[in-house]
């Protein structure tokens, strides 16, 4: 194991051209291969379930994160294929072993006052006020993507019947149930704002009636950029976290709707996730919630001094 070793060192650094840093990292990654094959192992003694059990110490023996175990697996990968080049080997024991995944983040949310003064910091009857309000309230009161809230148009909002008809991933179309104050707001909006932006960029030359439900003082489509602009500019006016994002309120809204019992599925749907897997990361949210309520509350989750 040693000779080949120090050989497809050498190679990394004169015929692949990797700096004295990447090449200990690959000998440090394979040391501990060694290590974990015992005194005598050789380079062809060993196969794909000892390769799994290495990366499964890696993770729970020696505590690599699994970015770093997946790291190491890549390294044995490359020595594999180095073995079967200059015949050391005629099989690679890494091939059909998977990488380690590292876990999803949990979202970020606002917490349910936050999400609600951001809702409503647009403030007074100016026609760009009124349409924020409309904007923010429908994003965080229907968690829509704001790729699908700037692409509505007029005739994706029902009014009478509570829901939107929002354009996802894949142009998968969705019918997403709206709360009652993302309703007011939109009621307000089409009442006569939004009618005032387009008769006033139409007496500056605009030739075209947009169908687009969310306009601007041009008369044009509101964009992903403009509305980031707006949520950062009422994030600040209202003291909510400096770094939310229209995603964030996104987040806000399946948290809160699972912290009040809403039903996994439902929310799958109202969110457009096409698998529920991508849903359940926000279970892992909700019980963080509430071990917290339970750690700051509960008798018993306090130490006696």
């Amino acid at each position: 194991m040693d000779a080949a070793l120090d050989a497809f060192l050498t190679y990394l650094a004169l015929e692949r051209g990797h700096s004295p840093h990447t090449v200990e990292a690959y000998a440090r990654d394979l040391r501990r291969f060694a290590e974990f094959l015992g005194d005598g192992a050789s380079v062809d003694g060993f196969a794909r379930p000892r390769v799994e059990a290495w990366v499964a110490w890696l993770r729970d023996e020696v505590g690599l994160s699994a970015r770093s175990a997946a790291r190491a697996l890549s390294a044995l990968k490359t020595f594999c294929k180095f073995l079967i080049r200059e015949r050391f080997r005629a099989d690679d024991p890494t091939a059909m072993v998977p990488s380690p995944r590292p876990s999803r983040p949990l979202p970020v949310v606002l917490s349910e006052e936050g999400a609600a003064d951001l809702a409503t910091a647009p403030e007074g009857d100016d026609p760009r006020a009124v349409r924020d309000r409309a904007m923010l309230e429908l994003l965080y009161g229907a968690g829509l993507r704001v790729s699908e809230l700037v692409t509505l148009d007029v005739g994706d909002v029902s009014l009478d019947g509570g829901v939107v008809r929002a354009r996802g991933k894949g142009q998968k179309t969705r019918l997403v149930p709206v709360g009652e104050e993302a309703l007011a707001a939109l009621r307000a909006w089409l009442s006569g704002p939004r009618g005032e932006l387009i008769d006033r960029a139409t007496r500056r030359g605009l030739r075209r009636v947009p169908s687009a439900l969310f306009v601007t003082a041009r008369g044009r489509g509101m964009t992903r950029q403009a509305m980031w602009k707006n949520l950062k500019r009422y994030a600040a006016k209202v003291g909510v976290d400096p770094h939310v994002s229209p995603h964030k309120l996104r987040h806000s809204f399946a948290t809160h709707l699972l912290d009040h019992g809403a039903d996994l599925r439902s929310v799958q749907a109202m969110l457009g996730h096409a698998d529920i897997a991508t849903t359940q990361i926000y279970t892992h949210v909700t019980r963080r919630s509430l071990r917290a309520a339970y750690d700051a509350g509960h008798p018993l989750a306090r130490e006696e001094d």
